[in-house]
């Protein structure tokens, strides 16, 4: 199998201990009927950890991508986002050539309508998975389209099968996903790609050690 494709550095262990821990706790936010003291409580400990936090990242918020580029460090997008980032979903994914299939569940924190998964947030669950699996088989690229077809509610809370297929050509990868629970089609989508060259890729800034 080619070498995997990555563009970035990887998130630090923290990172990545905090954001399923946000998740939840959004989750268990979203959920209460009345204000809770807990609640109050960590707000003030999310204002001070602010302060804190905001006086070592950069002022310059834009990627450090090599000389002469940004100063915020950037890390690799290829696979896993969920991982670190609590914006995005976490799921498992098996890789077997050009077909790939996982499972995801979808927690409350990404609820539209009642017990209903956002469709955007579908969206974008489906451009992560599909990007994984180009990056892990060694050829990747922009997104140039992502077509989504909604056919049943998606529910959250539910623990859902999702499989990819792509075929690729010299300059395009086309993609066709599918998530469903049981025999039930949820939702699928088509996205194309373009067949990205490693070698057209910036330079990526290694982090800078504290002393």
């Amino acid at each position: 199998m080619p070498e995997r494709w990555t563009f970035g550095v990887e998130p630090l262990p923290q990172t990545c201990e905090l954001a399923p821990l946000l998740r939840r706790v959004a989750e268990l936010a979203v959920a209460l009927d009345a204000p809770h003291p807990a609640v109050d409580q960590l707000i003030e400990q999310l204002r001070a950890a602010e302060q804190g936090l905001s006086q070592d990242v950069p002022a310059d918020l834009t990627p450090r991508l090599g000389p002469g580029t940004g100063d915020r460090i950037y890390v690799d997008h290829s696979r896993d986002i969920g991982a670190y980032n609590p914006a995005f979903p976490e799921y498992d994914l098996t890789v077997t050539g050009d077909r790939a299939r996982g499972t995801v569940t979808f927690p409350l924190a990404f609820e539209g309508p009642p017990g209903v998964v956002h469709g955007g947030v579908l969206a974008t669950f489906f451009d992560c998975v599909i990007q994984h699996h180009n990056c892990d088989v060694g050829v990747a690229g922009k997104t140039s389209s992502l077509l989504v077809t909604y056919r049943r509610p998606t529910p959250v809370l539910t623990s859902l099968e999702y499989e990819v297929e792509r075929v690729v050509d010299d300059r395009r990868i086309t993609s066709q996903a599918r998530l469903t629970s049981g025999e039930k089609l949820l939702c699928s989508a088509t996205m194309e790609a373009v067949a990205g060259q490693r070698t057209n890729l910036p330079p990526v800034s290694p982090r800078r050690m504290s002393t």
